[in-house]
């Protein structure tokens, strides 16, 4: 069975990371549609939302190699020994991919805008807008498109690799 997660854990972090940046794209629509938002049902102004990632569960090299399936061995007599569980990747850890912790407001404060003819205006005519950039969210939403092209290429060279293994 370890084998088998060994060869899918390629797919499966590429699917992690997809679905991470599927729910940062979602975040940063969200702060589009509301950048003119005054009024939200927990009062104030709409506040910026921004997810966080956060590493799925981490395999350690050492617990891999315990299994003593590869440390020491060399494949063949002409070929270089694997190294063992107790050489250079001993504290090395792999990650299993991405998930979304939480997703959390932006701390900053409202854009204080002066137009003493909106209906939220304060005495003085200022109206506290939602602490949203639109250039900042328009590179944030490129930087969340690449990435999601990245690990779909990522993926499908996965795929690839593993038909191609297929047919030995």
């Amino acid at each position: 069975m370890n084998e088998l997660r060994g060869m899918f854990s390629g797919l499966h972090v590429s699917a992690s990371g997809m679905r991470a940046q599927r729910v940062r794209q979602n975040t940063i629509t969200s702060n589009l549609a509301n950048a003119e938002t005054t009024r939200t049902p927990e009062g104030g102004p709409y506040k910026r939302s921004f997810p966080v990632f956060k590493a799925q569960g981490e395999v350690a090299h050492d617990e891999y190699y315990k299994e003593g399936r590869l440390g020491g061995v060399a494949t063949q007599e002409n070929h270089f020994r694997i190294a063992d569980y107790r050489e250079s990747l001993q504290n090395l850890k792999t990650g299993m991919g991405v998930e979304v912790a939480e997703i959390r407001k932006d701390s900053r404060p409202p854009r204080m805008v002066h137009n003493p003819a909106h209906p939220d205006a304060n005495e003085e005519g200022y109206v506290a807008m939602p602490n949203i950039n639109i250039v900042e969210e328009m590179a944030d939403m490129i930087s969340a498109s690449r990435s999601y092209e990245a690990n779909v290429t990522a993926f499908n060279s996965t795929k690839n690799m593993l038909l191609e293994a297929l047919k030995i």
